[in-house]
């Protein structure tokens, strides 16, 4: 049970740099939805609503009571840039080269390994992230402000993307598409939030069988329990700006975490503690259509990260690009099919190599250890920062952690292992000998199968050799090309000779002097004496191009 303690300083943690002050006046009911993203760092199902008793999380509550409730959503990595990679895309990580965590800001050791500073993903060149769809389409597309995709992102993804992004600052009456990533739960504010006081009390947080009842664990525990309640707090905020805009009944909201929760062998992990994470989708009457429950439902069916990019166009009412390895559950493009299976990798984790990939069901997890030589644990600089971290591993050197809290120190790992979560949440059970689960075991290994064949997996090479192939046997990342203006009369057409870039331009005109880099979609730009025009182009992965510029 968490008793709530309460603090006069709830109030006070509202001082974000995103939180914008100013009023507009409501807008007419938009053509499209809008859609408004608060996704937050490293939590698995921690509301009250996902039934952790006596911890208060009211707006994300209502916002529950008044939408629905999904119940088996999964990340395809237990760590965030990876999953992020395919949120952003709707493709598996795997399967085009952003598998590893991370790859463009490297740690130290991993720099050292690689022998390089950092490198973007060269992601297949018919893959763009989605909000360039949806910017094409009309919206206003804001980021709030982490990125963290794998690679730099070309300047055709955002009409913003900084801590002053905002839906307020778009034209009136543009449909948008805003996202506000909220930090406060991420794994370091369990060290660095430490002088703030807590609002759970230690003494009644619920150890997990993995942990050694201590002061520490049940301190940190506590923490992480105290920093989600002051995000509520926060997406509150953006929910309440909502409401004063009049905007709140012509959009669609969603609430996510981009993995479990930011505790060790936790993050990182693929277990369904470390995958699976809370969803929340509130849609309005207006736009209640296909795969929309009633108010205060729950959704039990399977969804997995690569179904969100394809799912928010869908709900625009965009055509959905074929290259696509996710499926829509909401929307008018929603497919006929339910998901039946999520899949999911590990790999190095900043230095430490590793190679596993997961299938699940929703019950059963099938686990395939590529490199069964090595151990469950590995140390991970960046997690010894966590006060429970460091004493997990001193009780360990010290023989006075049981066997359960053994398990994450395993020397090795079976080639194979089959779990069933339901009767084994902590999946602590390999059930691969089992005769009982032979033919679960036969079913899931011939999905895996099925998987690695069908998207690919880039691991199947070493990292320094999966970067020489996507700069095509260079020392260096290719250069997109610089793009060509075309020109007859006042207008001007632009093209790129290489394949797969996004081009973005910036035309002022007249009084209007942005410099908001828009996406080029093809045909004819009309001039007028005076006008300037600015042209760049990057595929995803690839140095930019130089930038064009021309004057009428």
């Amino acid at each position: 049970m968490y008793k709530l303690i309460i603090s006069g300083l709830l109030l006070g943690v509202l001082a974000t740099s995103f939180i914008s002050r100013k009023l507009v006046q409501p807008d007419q009911q938009p053509i499209q939805p809008n859609i408004l993203w608060i996704t937050c760092e490293d939590m698995s199902p921690r509301l009250s609503c996902y039934g952790e008793k006596d911890l208060k999380t009211p707006n994300l509550d209502q916002l529950a009571a008044e939408g629905t409730r999904y119940t088996r959503v999964y990340a395809t990595a237990g760590v965030c840039a990876p999953a992020r990679s395919s949120i952003i895309t709707g493709m598996y990580p795997t399967s085009i080269g952003t598998q590893h965590m991370r790859t463009v800001q490297l740690t130290p050791e991993a720099s050292q390994y690689l022998k390089m500073k950092g490198y973007s993903a060269v992601i297949p060149e018919a893959v763009r992230c989605f909000p360039e769809y949806l910017r094409k389409a009309g919206y206003y597309c804001t980021n709030n402000d982490k990125q963290d995709y794998q690679f730099l992102p070309p300047v055709t993804v955002w009409d913003e993307s900084s801590k002053k992004a905002h839906w307020r600052n778009r034209q009136a009456g543009k449909p948008f598409f805003s996202v506000f990533n909220l930090m406060i739960t991420h794994e370091s504010q369990l060290w660095s939030r430490e002088n703030e006081p807590l609002l759970v009390r230690p003494e009644d947080v619920t150890i997990p069988t993995y942990y050694a009842d201590t002061k520490t664990v049940r301190h940190d525990i506590a923490r992480h329990l105290s920093n989600v309640i002051r995000m509520d707090s926060i997406a509150g905020t953006l929910i309440r700006q909502l409401k004063e805009d009049g905007l709140y009944d012509n959009t669609i909201i969603f609430f996510f975490s981009d993995h479990g929760d930011g505790l060790p062998f936790v993050k990182r992990e693929l277990y369904d503690r470390g995958l699976r994470v809370p969803m929340i989708v509130r849609i309005p009457e207006k736009f209640r259509v296909n795969g929309s429950k009633p108010k205060g439902g729950t959704d039990n069916q399977l969804i997995s990260f690569v179904d969100l990019a394809p799912t928010m166009l869908s709900l625009a009412n965009i055509a959905l690009p074929e290259y696509l390895q996710g499926q829509a559950f909401l929307g008018e493009k929603r497919t006929s099919t339910p998901r039946k299976y999520i899949f999911a990798g590990r790999d190095r984790m900043d230095l430490p190599v590793d190679r596993v990939r997961a299938v699940g069901d929703g019950r059963y997890k099938y686990y395939r250890n590529f490199m069964p030589e090595k151990p469950y644990y590995q140390d991970i600089t960046y997690r010894l920062s966590i006060s429970m971290m460091k004493e997990m591993l001193q009780l360990r050197n010290e023989g006075k952690l049981n066997a359960a809290q053994m398990l994450w120190f395993r020397p090795t790992k079976p080639q194979e292992e089959l779990c069933d979560t339901q009767a084994d949440p902590n999946e602590f059970t390999n059930l691969v000998d089992k005769p009982a689960y032979k033919a679960k075991l036969h079913e899931l290994r011939g999905q895996m199968d099925a998987w690695l064949k069908r998207v690919g997996d880039k691991s199947a090479l070493p990292e320094p050799a999966m970067i020489k192939q996507m700069w095509n046997g260079g020392d260096e990342p290719p250069k997109t090309a610089d793009p060509e203006l075309v020109t007859s009369g006042r207008t001007v057409s632009i093209r790129c000779a290489t394949s797969g870039a996004s081009i973005g331009y910036v035309l002022k005109s007249g009084g209007d002097q942005s410099n908001t880099w828009r996406v080029y979609g093809g045909g004819k730009l009309a001039l007028q004496t005076g006008d300037s025009l600015r042209v760049l182009a990057q595929r995803i992965g690839y140095r930019p191009s130089k930038e064009i510029k021309m004057k009428l």
